[in-house]
């Protein structure tokens, strides 16, 4: 009681950061439903429960194959991407891109540190572009959600749109362009120590403690944080599905055609839910109307257009680079998605 009397500012933003949490919003939206419409609230729990039990299987999979990467240091696998000619590390970049067990700020010090050792910015936009849009958990949840065919589906959209940028912008660089792309940073890793070009993969990571430490840390951590999101993106999917009418969703993103692609590219970018919301909410909206085509470049465009995505690259790079990203990440999300409706 004297913390809330002599910290009253602080106690009322502890109290709204937790009223911003997954879970206050399940709970809230819960309430919701029972004082509005307490004759659903039964249908939408069910609905919500079944589909979360489903994806549970993706959930403890996905934990366990990343926390495995990050105790052994898999990493490491990535940096050896930018070492070589440059149209070899732009495909490498792009393709170790949709592997790399990094979070957003760990990106943030590895990019930085292979850009002022003189990465060409080819292969670091081929990463760049190619790594929000998968990684082994996403392809697990969103197989979970969509189905295979969907999830290798971004996946080959993810290297392809990698491999896109870094020969776009390898031929710019030739004209002249993005001279000195990066600004002056100072990385400073935020999730722990950088990288060592000596340094190679600790497989069996249960011979070291600190390895044995840093596999069920990351476990839980990651563990919590799939399980809130995929909960709260299930009770969004259940009230979309409840409340939203399918021909509203028909006629802005449904039927045939380029035209509700390029609106789903659009709507996607500043709309953006993270890799692990968005597959079941795309799921409903498919359901009720959706081409795959647009639910494709919905998804892409709201990856490459993430908070932690574009941060990353706006705290690195001058101003015509990260426009350059943007540019990228939309027309690679209506190709994408205009090539995924005709297959």
């Amino acid at each position: 009681m004297a913390d809330l009397t002599q910290n009253p500012g602080r106690s009322w933003k502890s109290a709204v950061e937790a009223l911003k949490t997954p879970w206050a919003l399940i709970v809230a939206i819960l309430i919701a439903v029972a004082v509005l419409d307490p004759g659903n609230w039964a249908e939408v729990v069910t609905f919500a429960g079944k589909a979360l039990a489903h994806t549970g299987q993706y959930i403890l999979f996905a934990v366990l194959l990343l926390s495995y990467l990050k105790a052994t240091g898999a990493e490491l696998m990535v940096a050896r991407a930018f070492e070589g000619r440059e149209v070899r590390m732009i495909f490498l970049a792009a393709l170790f891109g949709g592997l790399a067990p990094f979070c957003s700020c760990e990106v943030i010090p590895f990019i930085a540190g292979l850009l002022a050792l003189g990465a060409p910015l080819s292969a670091v936009m081929a990463f760049w572009l190619s790594s929000p849009l998968i990684d082994p958990p996403t392809l697990l949840i969103t197989a979970g959600a969509l189905g295979w065919p969907f999830a290798i589906g971004k996946a080959v959209v993810a290297v392809a749109l990698g491999l896109f940028g870094g020969f776009v912008v390898k031929a710019l660089m030739k004209q002249g362009a993005f001279a000195q792309p990066l600004k002056a940073y100072k990385p400073a890793g935020c999730c722990g120590s950088a990288t060592k070009k000596g340094d190679k993969p600790h497989w069996r990571f249960w011979q070291e403690p600190e390895r044995r430490a840093r596999f069920w840390l990351e476990f839980v951590q990651n563990g919590v944080f799939l399980l809130k999101w995929l909960a709260l993106a299930y009770v969004l999917e259940a009230l979309l599905v409840s409340y939203v009418p399918a021909d509203l969703i028909a006629r802005v993103v449904g039927g045939e055609g380029v035209a509700p692609i390029v609106t789903a590219a659009l709507v996607g970018m500043p709309a953006y839910l993270n890799s692990y919301v968005a597959p079941p909410l795309l799921a409903g909206l498919m359901e009720q109307g959706m081409s795959p085509g647009a639910a494709m470049a919905f998804m892409v465009a709201g990856a490459v257009s993430s908070i932690p995505a574009m941060a990353a690259v706006w705290s690195l790079v001058r101003p015509r680079v990260f426009a350059m990203y943007l540019v990228l990440g939309i027309s690679g999300a209506i190709v994408a998605g205009i090539l995924f409706q005709m297959v």
